[in-house]
């Protein structure tokens, strides 16, 4: 799961701390869910899921199909 947000956080030339700011968290905070040291909330999952357009069951590794669900 957590090299699937670094993988879309780079492919779209983003940097740690915008998103630590989408989800209202420190930059420390962030770069702790990408490496897998820090269970991410629900919450902020809905809004990465919502942010790349695709499903929380993407970002955690569930399926393989980035297209979000209808």
């Amino acid at each position: 799961m957590y090299r699937r947000l670094r993988n879309l956080r780079e492919d779209k030339d983003l940097n740690q701390q915008i998103l630590a700011d989408l989800l209202n968290v420190s930059q420390a905070t962030y770069s702790r869910y990408e490496s897998g040291t820090l269970d991410i909330p629900s919450v902020s999952l809905i809004r990465l899921a919502q942010f790349y357009g695709t499903s929380i069951d993407y970002l955690v590794g569930l399926t393989n199909d980035k297209r979000p669900y209808q």
